[in-house]
């Protein structure tokens, strides 16, 4: 059974920083996108990056992240560990927000899009003026 499990959320300051952790069972991170999404109360949700292999090797990552967090935060993964992290740095109170973790086989639905098909529960990511 494929489980995405989500951790490191937390309540911060203004211009302080989290890393959230993705660890997956059921399936290897290296095999497929792997991304983030976040939706604040009363809002749509909204995609915030994905990272995915290039090519046969794990030398280059294809990145993506919304325009909005893309010179604040970074995507990693850890195959060893089988995680996907994400590096928030420079949080502003518009970050907050439940995160979700999804992994799906392509970017070519969206980042995160259609075509990820499985989804964590969220980390809560509070971040106060």
């Amino acid at each position: 059974q494929v489980q995405l499990v989500e951790s490191g959320g937390g309540s911060v300051q203004a211009g302080g920083s989290l890393r959230l952790s993705c660890a997956a069972s059921g399936l290897a991170v290296d095999d497929y996108a792997v991304g983030w999404a976040r939706q604040a109360p009363g809002k749509e949700r909204e995609g915030v990056s994905c990272i995915k292999w290039r090519g046969p090797t794990t030398i280059y990552a294809d990145t993506r992240y919304a325009s909005s967090v893309s010179d604040r935060f970074t995507i990693s993964r850890d195959s060893a560990k089988n995680t996907v992290y994400l590096q928030m740095n420079s949080l502003k109170p518009e970050d907050t927000a439940m995160y979700y973790c999804a992994a799906g086989n392509s970017f070519g639905g969206g980042c995160p899009g259609p075509d990820f098909r499985y989804w964590g529960q969220g980390t809560q990511v509070t971040v106060s003026s």
